[in-house]
């Protein structure tokens, strides 16, 4: 059973890209974690929350398109080393304005949009380079390992980062995530695998064939509109756990912390589910079922009283999300093939990434009006809406 959930790890290239990247995500999400409290206690606004997340993947949706051209037409590696190095001075320049004591929140908002433009163009690099370090009966398994790496990071991330900025301050939380990059340009020099790019003429024709590519595979355009949606409507309940530890528990940056790592712990969870799968028959319908799970998890969680049991909630959505997010995913990679890989899932970000900032920003414009468990609670009921619609309606992905 061990080899079988394991089984990418067999692959040198994609353990050490693996290792790196895991240390990283581990110091993003300390960041995460710290700026989140750091914006919601200087400006106590649920929706300067929203904002910040909004500016931090608004790039995705803008730039991945030409992110995912540029992946195609150079080597994946240099272009996500020049986007570790812009994450890494955007961690280093924040934490000099918190020690300097001049930092404001438009240097914060500021920073997240420059961080978000950098991931828009390494985000479709790292996704195709994946791919090419397996071989495709194994590449199901490799993208739920690559899911553990980064949701293992939501546990330990969070738990370091709430100890580290209550006890030492956020100057140590921004300085830590600026060195975790480092981690990962070093296994990216090291990996031996080369791609040799073959794409020919202009970029806006490249960008062209790529979605006539998607156009032709009426599978993946419904695919695309799924992960739009899934993200526009769950990640909004990550994104104000901190109104949730405050206003309805009445608590603080621990609990939310705690909250944020055992979501994390369900998606580690979850993911090790689909990589013990691996390939497995009827992906659609596994994941639309799981897609119905998660509503339900996410109302059940907005109208809980009880912190213990938001906390049980808490494991199995992180758990639900990340395993739809894994098997559609992999949906997508399976289809594509490598010399289009970078544009398909510059697309395929653009949906899903993009689907972040714009139900951010709209949950985050109702959640002073509404409330945050009545918000959370209208999107659960949504996701369930969705998944039950995909089941029953549109059997494209259902067939898959």
């Amino acid at each position: 059973m061990f080899s079988r959930v394991f089984k990418a790890f067999a692959y040198p290239d994609f353990r050490l890209l693996w290792t790196g990247a895991c240390v990283s995500s581990v110091g993003t999400w300390m960041q995460k974690v710290a700026q989140s409290w750091l914006i919601f206690e200087i400006s106590q606004s649920p929706f300067l929350l929203g904002v910040d997340a909004f500016l931090g993947e608004i790039p995705i949706f803008l730039f991945s398109l030409i992110g995912g051209v540029v992946a195609d037409r150079m080597d994946r590696r240099r272009l996500l080393i020049v986007s570790q190095l812009v994450q890494l001075s955007c961690a280093f320049l924040l934490a000099a304005l918190i020690g300097f004591g001049v930092v404001r929140i438009w240097h914060i908002l500021t920073l997240s949009f420059v961080v978000g433009t950098a991931q828009a163009f390494g985000g479709p690099a790292y996704q195709a380079l994946i791919p090419t370090l397996v071989r495709p009966n194994d590449l199901p398994n490799a993208i739920a390992l690559n899911s553990i790496q980064f949701n293992l990071a939501r546990v330990v991330g969070p738990a370091l980062g709430g100890i580290v900025f209550t006890k030492f301050g956020y100057v140590w939380c921004f300085s830590l995530n600026g060195l975790s990059y480092v981690a990962v340009i070093i296994t990216l020099l090291l990996l031996t695998n080369k791609f040799i790019p073959k794409a020919t003429g202009s970029m806006l024709d490249s960008m062209k064939e790529g979605i006539r590519f998607i156009r032709s595979h009426g599978s993946m355009e419904a695919l695309i509109a799924l992960a739009f949606l899934m993200t526009f409507l769950g990640i909004p309940l990550l994104t104000f756990l901190p109104v949730i530890a405050k206003e309805v528990f009445h608590q603080g940056p621990e609990v939310f912390t705690q909250l944020l790592s055992t979501s994390g712990a369900g998606a580690v969870f979850g993911a090790l589910v689909v990589a013990w799968l691996g390939n497995v028959r009827s992906k659609g319908k596994v994941a639309l079922s799981v897609l119905t799970l998660l509503g339900l998890g996410m109302t059940a969680f907005a109208l809980s009283k009880s912190l213990l049991l938001s906390f049980a909630l808490m494991f199995l959505t992180g758990a639900a999300l990340i395993a739809v997010f894994a098997m559609i995913s992999s949906l997508v990679q399976l289809i594509t093939g490598d010399e289009m890989r970078g544009r398909v899932m510059s697309v395929y970000n653009v949906a899903f990434r993009g689907g972040m900032p714009l139900g951010n920003l709209v949950s985050g414009y109702f959640v002073p009006i509404l409330t945050a468990p009545v918000v959370l609670a209208v999107n659960g009921v949504l996701l369930f809406a969705l998944g039950l619609y995909f089941f029953t309606m549109q059997r494209k992905v259902r067939d898959l």
